[in-house]
């Protein structure tokens, strides 16, 4: 499993990144990669969602510095930003992981094994995606397979700035309350160690052995 740490950057760039690296996988050009990233505010709308789980319109979004896309994957409507750590596992999802249900499923135990490294106690809920704690929803996922290739992925709220997410009815589920886990550690945790912990995970729930790569190494 290559693993790319992107840092920081925009949505779009990432989205058409993650389009480049889809195609190398299915082509068998790459092995099983995962991009981590924080991005700059923005939106992002599933081919599934309604339209109205955006509260504001798309003017006041970009007066308040949040981008809007209409994306492939599945879901509705979620919101990305600073301190909030995004995942791209771009996995061909029939090698080894028996399809989609399980390879999302292998997404949740991997983040509940981070958060619980953290000392936060996390669980999934029944005919639901994501994971949930006693303080509310911590990480939304949504993903798109093509060609038997995933893409898109999660969002863990680490030190995020949870007021964006009253722009919207998060993942199209009203009344949901969304948490970080800064707001229940009651401090801010190191991104990196957040990563280094995902990555470990991963590696395990997957049973994929760990290179950490740079961009030019990939494209």
């Amino acid at each position: 499993m290559h693993v790319l740490d992107l840092d920081k950057r925009n949505y779009k760039e990432v989205w058409e990144l993650q389009k480049t690296i889809h195609e190398k996988r299915v082509n068998e050009e790459l092995p099983n990669t995962l991009l981590l990233v924080e991005h700059n505010p923005v939106i992002t709308m599933g081919k599934s969602g309604q339209e109205s789980n955006v509260l504001f319109p798309v003017e006041f979004l970009k007066k308040k510095g949040v981008d809007y896309y209409h994306i492939e994957r599945g879901g509705d409507a979620t919101y990305h930003g600073p301190g909030q750590l995004v995942g791209y596992p771009i996995f061909n999802v029939r090698d080894g992981l028996a399809g989609i249900k399980p390879f999302i499923a292998g997404i949740e135990t991997a983040i509940i094994s981070t958060l619980q490294h953290f000392g936060i106690e996390a669980y999934i809920k029944e005919k639901m995606i994501g994971v949930w704690t006693e303080s509310g929803k911590i990480c939304s996922i949504g993903v798109a397979v093509k060609k038997w290739v995933s893409f898109h992925g999660f969002a863990l709220n680490v030190n995020t700035d949870m007021s964006y997410f009253d722009l919207i009815v998060p993942c199209g589920l009203k009344n949901v309350e969304m948490t970080s886990m800064q707001r229940i550690l009651g401090k801010a945790i190191p991104m990196s160690a957040v990563k280094r912990s995902i990555v470990r995970s991963f590696g395990d729930v997957f049973e994929q052995e760990i290179k950490n790569v740079c961009l030019k190494e990939i494209i």
